[in-house]
């Protein structure tokens, strides 16, 4: 069983059908990327070490049937070919799949590839159309570019984590992967706008991603913020910068958070929720400047008047504005706006059975995505990929496994 087509309406195939990656990649970053490639359409082979696969195949628990939560986040609709690259054999192998390779992408530090000889240096002038996406944490140039990096220690040395936590407190990484989250994001416009300028120029080319650039290009105003002042941004807690009233405010049985940083949305808020139209008008509130000058003043005023009253008393009257709960991961997962927009899907697992999955947020009028697949077992599709792709019979594939050149199925 697969989850039904994601796109309601929609006649034309997905967008990447026909196109075809190799995919290097592991942890989030890269596989994120390839999985929305799959989802587009694509055809992804994953390329993984026989032995233990991708890393995060091994991450802890919870897993669902020995396979981890963490490897099926990012890998679905994929196939998996276990094969080492440093064998000739293995080489072999990768070299004629890429004759009709549209894009390879990998996320080895730096130098990896190229003693694999399957660096973009090496293949450029055998494949002049191929699209090769390198993802690393410092990019293949700068003073940087051999140190391994992961996502929090970005979130540090970018600046990031300077703007998260208490006004008072320590600098705070979020817990979610951002920097990675984010790069992969990039990395599918990366791709896409690559496979466009290729149709124009029938030329493939690098494509040199850093986390580390990510990160800084991700600071946005609050970059701004210093650069257009030589100061730098303080912290607020849950509240914002300089939007004011942004801030988790409790009401009487639960907490509320809001984002109503402009006149309009602050008055608003004043004029038909509140009943405080007076609020408007004092002087310490009029101006966002105003307001974030007084803002310990207006967050006391507000915490006693969302005090009186229950969360969804508030959020009732609140519909038109930014405004939400604060949900636990399962309240929001669960919520009936997620399942409305098909946000959460059911896979049936090859080993785990029926396994949920996050869905895909991109949605289009016209074209489909691909029907989502369940993340493959290691080495799940290698006989497969070798048969029907490069046309080896079963003897050539049972010599491959017996020198360790291929593993899995």
């Amino acid at each position: 069983m697969t989850a039904p087509e994601t796109t309601t309406g929609a006649t034309l195939p997905p967008p990447l059908t026909g196109i075809r990656v190799l995919d290097f990649s592991r942890i989030i970053a890269g596989p994120l990327c390839t999985q929305q490639l799959a989802d587009l359409g694509a055809d992804v082979i994953k390329v993984e070490n026989p032995d233990d696969g991708d890393d995060t195949r091994r991450m802890t628990s919870p897993s669902i049937g020995g396979e981890a939560h963490f490897f099926l986040a990012f890998n679905r609709s994929k196939q998996s070919l276990a094969l080492d690259p440093r064998t000739a054999d293995g080489k072999a192998i990768l070299l004629a799949l890429l004759e009709d390779v549209d894009v390879l992408v990998e996320n080895y530090r730096p130098g990896v590839m190229k003693r694999f000889g399957l660096d973009y240096a090496s293949l450029k002038d055998r494949f002049p159309k191929l699209i090769y996406l390198s993802v690393s944490a410092y990019g293949q140039t700068g003073p940087m570019w051999d140190r391994p990096g992961f996502d929090p220690v970005l979130q540090a040395e970018s600046g990031m984590m300077s703007l998260t936590g208490a006004a008072d407190g320590p600098p705070m990484r979020h817990a979610l992967s951002l920097v990675d989250t984010m790069t992969g994001l990039q990395s599918v416009a990366a791709v896409c706008a690559a496979l466009l300028a290729r149709g124009q120029s029938g030329q493939g080319q690098h494509i040199d991603l850093a986390l580390m650039d990510m990160a800084v290009a991700s600071l946005g105003n609050a970059g701004l913020f210093y650069l257009c002042s030589g100061d730098q941004p303080k912290r607020a807690g849950n509240s914002h910068m300089t939007s004011t009233p942004t801030n988790l405010f409790d009401t009487a049985d639960g907490p509320i958070y809001m984002a109503l940083g402009t006149n309009r949305l602050y008055g608003q808020l004043c004029r038909d929720v509140l009943d405080r139209p007076d609020l408007v008008d004092d002087p310490r509130f009029k101006e966002p400047a105003d307001r974030l000058a007084n803002r310990p003043a207006l967050f006391e005023i507000l915490e006693e008047i969302f005090a009186a009253k229950p969360r969804d008393a508030w959020l009732k009257r609140m519909r038109h504005l930014p405004a939400g709960p604060v949900r636990m991961v399962g309240e929001a997962l669960e919520s009936e706006e997620v399942a409305a927009r098909g946000m959460v899907a059911t896979v049936e697992h090859p080993v785990a059975g029926p396994v949920r999955v996050i869905g895909s947020p991109l949605n289009f009028s016209a074209s489909k995505l691909r029907p989502y697949a369940p993340p493959p077992t290691l080495g799940q599709h290698t006989s497969a990929i070798l048969k029907e792709r490069l046309g080896y019979d079963d003897a050539r594939i049972a010599a491959l496994k017996a020198s360790g050149a291929i593993g899995g199925e």
